[in-house]
């Protein structure tokens, strides 16, 4: 048995996946809600309530992490994610399950560098220092643990990302779009079934644990270039691409503080920000999806959610 915390895109992701493999499923939300599937248990908790989640996590293989912060803030991710994921180690480490969390690049301290799974992960300040300081609490945990890193992510499911409704919404309707930073320059994005496909991977061998892994991640592409291929899968031409720039977004974030904490990340798009997963696809034995197929699979999604 193995047990999801969180139902967003990633948890969503990896309890189908575990199900389609016949693998029995815990996904625990405050909601309880979750993929339809005979194989999944959904649950109602608090991850913050130790004794139920030791509960739940008794007899689990493995608990998936996949909770995200209720806001993006720093502020917010200071006060939920540390307390929380101290809570799963802690109920884990009783289970024996071992951790899986899924990962950004936010804490990598060399971005300008194409980011290897080796770089330096010392980000200070802001929501890069809270990344940073949670992978150093799971090193320092008992509780065995495995985090695999993504980039921006795309794919079903996938709405508040550079590459999700923002995106994806506009290149259907056919209407102009509008991105951070400058359009052209290369970016890594991460398909998220290929994230799920990794952390499950990686939970199943102990020799993978207590490692930071890198979710199998396709070639680096511009932001212009990866809504033309969500246009191409759509059948329709490919949008026109203006860019906001930075110093629009930083003035305007003096005003605003959800701006603020948008201009926070505009290093990733003002300069090449490449992701390299060559060797955590070596290790895992996994590929990344085919960029025609994950985007004709995004655009599908989409689709049926207009119907």
């Amino acid at each position: 048995m193995f047990v999801v915390t969180g139902a967003g895109p990633v948890g969503w992701t990896v309890a189908e996946q575990l199900a389609a493999a016949g693998h029995r499923v815990r996904v625990l939300t405050r909601s309880g809600t979750g993929p339809d599937n005979p194989l999944i248990e959904k649950t109602a908790v608090d991850v913050s309530d130790l004794a139920r989640l030791g509960e739940l996590f008794r007899g689990a293989k493995a608990v998936f992490h996949c909770i995200h912060g209720s806001q993006y803030s720093a502020k917010v991710w200071a006060e939920e994610l540390p307390g929380a994921e101290e809570v799963v180690l802690a109920a884990a480490g009783e289970a024996g399950a071992v951790v899986v969390f899924p990962e950004s690049l936010y804490s990598y301290s060399e971005p300008e560098r194409p980011m290897t799974e080796k770089g330096p992960r010392e980000a200070r300040g802001g929501k890069r220092g809270i990344r940073t300081a949670l992978l150093a609490a799971r090193a320092a945990s008992a509780t065995d643990t495995v985090s695999v890193v993504a980039s921006d992510f795309f794919g079903p499911r996938v709405r508040g990302a550079h590459a999700g409704e923002r995106m994806v919404k506009p290149v259907l309707a056919e209407k102009p779009l509008m991105v951070i930073g400058n359009a052209g320059l290369p970016h890594s994005f991460t398909y998220v079934p290929d994230l799920a496909a990794a952390m499950i991977r990686a939970a199943q061998d102990p020799a993978l644990w207590n490692r930071v892994w890198h979710a199998p991640t396709g070639p680096a592409l511009s932001q212009r270039k990866i809504a033309a291929a969500f246009a191409a899968a759509a059948g329709v031409r490919a949008p026109r691409v203006a860019a906001v720039r930075g110093w629009v977004l930083r003035t305007v974030g003096m005003f605003s503080a959800g701006t603020r904490e948008l201009a926070e990340t505009l290093y990733q798009f003002e300069r090449p920000f490449v992701m390299d997963s060559n060797a955590s696809e070596a290790a895992l034995g996994l590929q990344p999806t085919p960029l025609k197929e994950a985007a004709a699979a995004t655009v599908a999604w989409w689709r049926d959610q207009e119907q």
